[in-house]
């Protein structure tokens, strides 16, 4: 999903580049390859269908991934799922995945009958496991993984800032538990813990034993046994042949207790730069004006911890467009009610509508 483009149009994919950099990797020893249906504007499959011809094809597992917010009936999984293998030039994939589940997503997609079309997939030999992608509460997490005794696989947003976040640790935990294998999404943070701050660059400095940023984030996750792989997405030529060296010098429990110690003194000192103590717990939406209030903060504190001011104001402005902005705040106090950090909720968004907007 972060192939290179042309300019900047996500759809716009540098094709030469992108297959070039996806038989590098396969070549240097990558065998799993994530796409989804939107991805790229829905070009990441085409693209990826052309990258494993001339033989690519047969030396990977290939995942791929239902787009569940289009689905709606059986005949809804098969149209799309035709479409997606006609895109890779395939007739089957290793992996299929229900995208990004949330609880509404999964019970629409349970009651429309997912499952049994998925075996009957299964069954067919068009698909060799299933598994889903995850955005929710860690009860969403576990009520899905004790839905069905045949998932194979999860995909779970995990890093050293996000140990309690969705899934979580616990999440993880549980899903090894229940013998599922685990895919790490995310290890970078959608790679802004590739390029800390002063003070972050400070502590990893310190270090004994020299890792790039980039390494002391990829490290934390493969450092965990209930991992069966991480996705990282990359850019260019060069991320890659970085990826491949990090990832040959993986192993389980490759990190000592003195780098433990050193990650642990890198999460607080991200932490110390949150603005506003929101965890997404979600009580205070839906707001009767619109407002993305979690969203709104986590601008504001992304903002902060990883200095990228110009691109939450631009995510504001899309905010803003769609009528989700803190703009869109009356001051009602509703959602002050509901809040179980008791943040004052109406000062902070007038607060990011200041800085942001």
């Amino acid at each position: 999903m972060r192939l290179p483009t042309v300019g900047e149009d996500p759809s716009a994919i540098d094709e030469p580049r992108a297959i070039a950099m996806l038989r590098a990797g396969i070549d240097g020893g990558i065998n799993y390859v994530d796409t989804a249906y939107p991805y790229h504007g829905g070009k990441s499959e085409t693209l990826v269908g052309k990258a494993l011809q001339d033989g690519y094809r047969a030396k990977v597992h290939l995942a791929t991934k239902m787009p569940s917010w289009l689905i709606a009936s059986q005949e809804d999984m098969t149209r799309r799922f035709e479409e997606q293998l006609q895109r890779m030039q395939t007739d089957h994939v290793e992996f299929y995945l229900l995208h990004a589940l949330n609880a509404e997503r999964w019970h629409n997609l349970r009651d429309a009958g997912v499952l049994e079309w998925a075996h009957e997939r299964i069954r067919e030999g068009r698909i060799g496991s299933l598994g889903f992608s995850f955005h929710d509460t860690n009860a969403v997490f576990r009520e899905i993984v004790d839905a069905y005794q045949d998932w194979t696989f999860c995909q779970i947003q995990y890093n050293f800032l996000d140990e309690e976040t969705q899934a979580g640790t616990d999440g993880l935990h549980y899903a090894a538990s229940r013998k599922l294998g685990i895919v790490v999404m995310e290890p970078l943070r959608g790679g802004k813990l590739a390029v800390p701050n002063a003070e972050i660059s400070a502590i990893w400095n310190t270090a004994s034993t020299k890792r790039s940023a980039t390494e002391w984030a990829l490290d934390w996750v493969w450092n965990h046994p209930e991992v069966s792989l991480l996705l990282s997405g990359m850019t260019t030529l060069e991320q890659v042949q970085q990826n491949l060296g990090a990832a040959g010098r993986s192993e389980v429990g490759m990190l000592a207790p003195g780098d433990l110690d050193l990650i642990a003194r890198a999460r607080d000192a991200y932490n110390a730069l949150v603005r506003v103590p929101c965890t997404a717990c979600n009580y205070c939406i839906p707001c009767p004006n619109g407002v993305n209030i979690p969203g709104m903060f986590r601008l504001v504190n992304e903002g902060s911890m990883f200095g990228n001011q110009d691109m939450q104001r631009k995510r504001y402005g899309h905010m803003r467009d769609e009528g989700s902005s803190a703009d869109n705040c009356i001051r009602c106090g509703l959602c002050e009610e509901k809040c179980p950090q008791h943040i004052s909720i109406r000062e902070q968004l007038a607060s990011v509508a200041e800085q942001l907007g």
